[in-house]
This record gives C-alpha cells, structure tokens and sequence, in this order.
C-alpha cells in the first residue's frame, strides 16, 4: 500500500522519544522549515508503532533507549511493515550498542541528540532520497565498534557475495563503504548521479540490503573497505 500525501508537499515526520523536551526541541527545529512537518509524537516503542502505522510519515525520529517496548524492536517492526518509511535512530552517545543494534534492523540513519539542527534538518532530507545519514565522525565509531558486534555467523563468504556484482557496481560498492554520497560517488567515478542511484539500487538488491547504513556496514563485513 502506497504512502498517503505527505501534508501540504512536505516531509512529514514522526518524533519518538521518551522525553518530552527532547521531542519539543525537535519539533520547534523541524517546524521551523518549510519543507517539513511534524505529524505526530510517540514515547514508547509499542506507541511509536500504532502512531506510524496510522499516520505513515515519512520520516520516524526514533530514540532508542525507552520504557516498554524499545526502538530496536519497534525499529524491526516498522520496517517490516512500512518500508517506504525512513527511521533515523536518536542516541546520546555514539558508542551505544542499541544503536548499532537499531542499524542492522533496518533504520536508515544514525544521528546523536547533540547534532547541530542543520545536519538534523539535513539528515531527514537525505533519507527521504535513499542518501547517506551516517556523518564521518559517526562512521569511524560504526566501523570499528558496530561490525564485531554485528557481523552475522550466516554472512555469506566475500567471494560469493561480491561475485554478484558488476566491476562497476563493485567501485561504487566501495565507495558507499567509504561513507561518500552520490553526487561524491558520481564525481570521483565519472558518472551521473542517476546512474550511480541506478547501480546502488542494484546493489541493495544483490546483497539482501534494506539501506545505506547497512551497505556500509557489509562493507566492512566483506573487506572491501577497511579500517585503517
């Protein structure tokens, strides 16, 4: 079942955190742009859920550490169920486990609560085009804490993941694992940025991904980037 429209042709976003002050300075940033729009507000997990299904926001702002239900696990549901719906998970700090653990279930992003509202504003934007979420300073502490703890006892081998690939859908393989985004993709590979969406879409397909995040994270999984 296809979205509903986002209300007045703007990006429509649900807040979910147990604290209500964190959700009032969300929605006073978000609100103040006129592409976006704040729908509604959750601060449970098991909330969060009953108020996505029934609004179908664009966008879910979801923290991970709350009461009851928890974003992980409404994290899993969401994307199972609403897949045209973004998640951006929200963390105090950036080595918190739950938020790796919201990743590999199938949010879209990463952002801690201290963000500048730019990059906040940003990132809901980026993701509602499929682009990338995960900042540098973020990425570093994904690859060298979220993969040992990630990594799945069922990844199929390098070899037989990458055999898949195209020699061109390799390069831009690696250059998502490098945290780039698509106009960067597109201008170190001499190609179009559609082309570039074209051949990650492809990507996604042949290697069982939901998102970005989790690309960069298989990434690292198979050697085709590396820690340096």
């Amino acid at each position: 079942m296809s979205q509903p429209a986002t209300p007045e042709g703007r990006i429509a976003v649900l807040l979910v955190d147990d604290q209500e002050l964190i959700r009032y300075g969300l929605r006073l940033v978000l609100e103040a742009q006129p592409d976006i729009v704040v729908v509604g507000e959750a601060s449970d997990g098991a909330e969060a859920v009953r108020a996505a299904q029934r609004l179908r926001p664009d966008v879910v702002l979801m923290d991970v550490r709350m009461p009851g239900v928890d974003g992980i696990a409404a994290t899993r549901e969401l994307t199972a169920a609403l897949p045209d719906t973004r998640i951006l998970v929200l963390t105090t700090y950036d080595l918190d486990e739950f938020a790796f653990g919201a990743l590999r279930a199938g949010a879209a992003g990463f952002l801690l609560k201290n963000t500048r509202p730019d990059e906040l504003v940003a990132a809901v934007r980026a993701v509602t085009t499929g682009d990338a979420v995960v900042s540098p300073r973020i990425t570093a502490k994904l690859i060298d804490i979220a993969i040992p703890h990630l990594a799945r006892p069922d990844a199929p081998a390098s070899g037989d993941a990458l055999a898949a690939l195209s020699p061109r859908e390799r390069d831009v393989f690696r250059c998502v694992g490098q945290g780039l985004t698509n106009a960067e993709i597109a201008a170190a590979l001499h190609l179009s940025e559609s082309t570039v969406k074209a051949h990650f879409g492809r990507i996604l397909l042949k290697l069982d991904l939901a998102n970005r995040v989790q690309a960069v994270i298989r990434a690292y999984e198979l050697g085709v980037v590396s820690v340096e």
